[in-house]
């Protein structure tokens, strides 16, 4: 059944087209993502869907009574509102008469309460009573506990990923036919990425959303509709299909535009041979080549890729830095918890854990700019760093672009060489126009690019990205992913973008919480083995091995000299250094790898066993005799592998 119908919709903001005669329909229960680069209009039309912006023309229908409810792309703003008022006001009125029963509610609580508030109350009961307001306090309730929200924190006290849990409860508490989400996990840590992933998985209605992280797509898009150049065009099935399916598309363009372009290019050469192409006789062709003209004219060019760049420095010291014994306590939380950690040039280090777990918290300890309470801390030498905020604190919204980057030059130094700041821009796919463009005029994911420029064209041989991915379109993140890996500095990254973290970073320090800070060589994959193979704990145990007090002066000393073991006892267990990480990284693969092959032949082996397997055409046996006998070679080289490596590592 179809909710939703788009059609013939034209709307444009300046003189390219945003829409361009867009038509599609959203069908109950599909996931559909909507993909296109930054500034393509894709969080515009989902504006435009929920009402917020009037098209030039065409329709916007809904079929029947459908509910739809949006999550913007931005957090809402701090401010002393509470967080069950915010929530609830996504029930319009119903909302506003929830929010004030649960006022005077706390009102009543006080022994000096007057006589008014409980008329109040009365008269408030009796409106919920007449619109069935108690089911929809006990779906805000509900709403309130999944998220983990503590309904009467003010909304100033949150950071903001808390803040998108916040915006994401408000939207579900509708309980919406039709769900607009707009990258809905910016901000939002793993555990909460998964926790969205359930839900939508186990939503009931249609879900439209918009999301560069490829694997928050992959688990959930049953459709994706790409917006490019004002075309919306839809692609049934999974996210690789996509993939496929665009770039063979774009193929046929590009072949279409030059066998275009050759015949245009022929008839200008016909057109100058002067009287010969005026003749009477000739005058079709003359307006044949004026309307291939104007079709040049009109034709808009596919948007060229990012051709980002680092600003390299001089090198730094071999050893960026060094902690031993770490500790650090803010308040009564527990932030860094006995940690040794080390450092060197052209590590390529992932921060992964909840908000608020403490990852800005240790960049600044290995930046230099926050001390430790206890334990011995080595800076490196002759660092410059490069930061990257999430919150994209250093661009001013009132100026433009060119002014933000090259800080009001107009000639620029880049990599030894002098550049014109409109020509560095390009770079980063800014038009000359929107370079004089004041930053808040920018997309997200456009003002996301603007910082990178900014950051980038600063020497340095250490860069922090502090979710960089946030709002930036796929080939520009698979861009910096290229920058990051071929980055000769160190690179310290905070990020929630499970592909991406795959394909950046060396290793990975998983906060698992109360300052318990684990390295992991590898990327989220390994991760993922991690938690997955971990051993699980008693609580008697747990409290040993975390070491999750904070050190006091009165502390047993052998307590701290039993975590000090742990510690050698875990990093025992990692391969010696002399093996390259290449090397070691594949040594700590192969057991895994081995226990998986081993299993699958045990159940291949196990099937060959059964009564009448080879009773059944070739064609069905064959397939898994070769198998079998392909698997028992693999085996045979992996082990001999492992026990090469392993003789390399003594």
């Amino acid at each position: 059944m179809s909710l939703l119908r788009v059609q013939d919709a034209h709307l444009a903001f300046g003189a390219d087209a945003i829409l361009d005669g867009v038509d599609f329909t959203v069908e109950a229960g599909e996931r559909i993502c909507l993909v296109g680069r930054n500034g393509a209009g894709k969080s515009t039309l989902l504006k435009t869907i929920d009402g917020e912006v009037t098209l030039d023309s065409g329709s916007v229908q809904w079929i029947g009574d459908t509910k739809v409810s949006r999550l913007p792309q931005d957090p809402p703003a701090q401010s002393t509102q509470k967080i069950y008022d915010y929530v609830a006001e996504g029930l319009a009125e119903t909302g506003k008469l929830l929010s004030e029963y649960h006022e005077l509610s706390e009102q009543l609580a006080d022994a000096a309460h007057s006589e008014k508030v409980l008329q109040d109350l009365e008269r408030v009961q009796t409106a919920l009573d007449a619109c069935n307001g108690w089911q929809m306090a006990t779906r805000i309730e509900q709403t309130l506990t999944r998220l983990q929200l503590p309904a009467d924190d003010t909304m100033a006290s949150l950071s903001g990923g808390w803040l998108r849990r916040v915006a994401l409860a408000r939207a579900l508490v509708v309980d919406p036919d039709l769900l607009l989400l707009d990258e809905p996990t910016n901000h939002l840590d793993i555990e909460m990425v998964r926790w969205l992933e359930e839900q939508i998985v186990a939503f009931k209605g249609a879900v439209l959303f918009i999301s560069h992280d490829r694997a928050f797509i992959r688990r959930l898009a049953t459709r994706i509709i790409d917006l490019d150049r004002g075309i919306l065009t839809s692609y049934v099935g999974n996210y690789d299909n996509y993939l496929v399916k665009k770039n063979e598309a774009l193929e046929v363009e590009t072949a279409q535009n030059a066998e275009f372009d050759k015949k245009l290019a022929q008839e200008e050469a016909w057109i100058r041979q002067g009287i010969k192409a005026r003749r009477t006789r000739n005058e079709g062709r003359v307006r044949a080549l004026q309307d291939l003209r104007k079709q040049r004219q009109q034709r808009r060019e596919l948007q060229g890729k990012a051709n980002l760049s680092v600003n390299e420095s001089q090198r730094s010291g071999k050893k960026v830095f060094e902690g031993e014994n770490m500790s650090l306590v803010f308040g009564e939380q527990q932030i860094i918890s006995y940690l040794d950690l080390l450092l060197m040039r052209g590590d390529k280090v992932a921060f992964v854990g909840p908000n608020g777990c403490g990852k800005s918290t240790l960049i600044k300890v290995i930046l230099g700019d926050q001390p430790v309470d206890s334990g011995v801390v080595r800076l490196g030498t002759n660092l410059e760093v490069a930061y990257f905020d999430q919150h994209r604190a250093q661009l001013d919204p009132g100026q433009s672009v060119m002014d933000n980057v090259g800080d009001g030059k107009q000639d620029i130094e880049f990599q030894g060489r002098p550049r014109h700041i409109l020509s560095y821009l390009q770079d980063f796919l800014f038009t000359p126009k929107q370079a004089r463009t004041p930053v808040s005029a920018l997309s997200g994911g456009e003002r996301n690019r603007a910082l990178l420029a900014k950051i980038l064209l600063k020497p340095s041989n250490i860069l922090v990205l502090d979710e960089p991915t946030n709002d930036l379109d796929i080939e520009t993140l698979e861009l910096l992913e290229q920058i990051i890996a071929s980055y000769e500095g160190t690179v310290l990254l905070v990020s929630h973008d499970r592909e991406f973290v795959d394909n950046t970073a060396t290793s990975v320090l998983y906060f698992e919480g109360e300052g318990v800070i684990t390295e992991i060589v590898g990327g989220f994959t390994e991760l993922e083995h991690y938690l997955k193979n971990k051993a699980p704990t008693t609580k008697a145990d747990s409290s040993k091995t975390k070491g999750t007090k904070a050190p006091t002066k009165e502390s047993d000393s052998n307590e701290k000299q039993e975590s000090n073991t742990q510690k050698s006892v875990k990093s025992s267990a990692k391969p010696r250094k002399k093996l390259s990480y290449k090397l070691q990284r594949e040594l700590e693969a192969l057991p895994q790898v081995i226990a998986e092959k081993e299993a699958r032949l045990k159940k291949l082996q196990e099937s060959i066993n059964e009564a009448g397997f080879f009773e059944q055409p070739l064609e069905k046996t064959e397939p898994v005799m070769n198998e079998i006998t392909e698997l028992e070679e693999q085996l045979m080289q992996d082990l001999e592998r492992w026990e090469e490596l392993e003789n390399l590592s003594e």
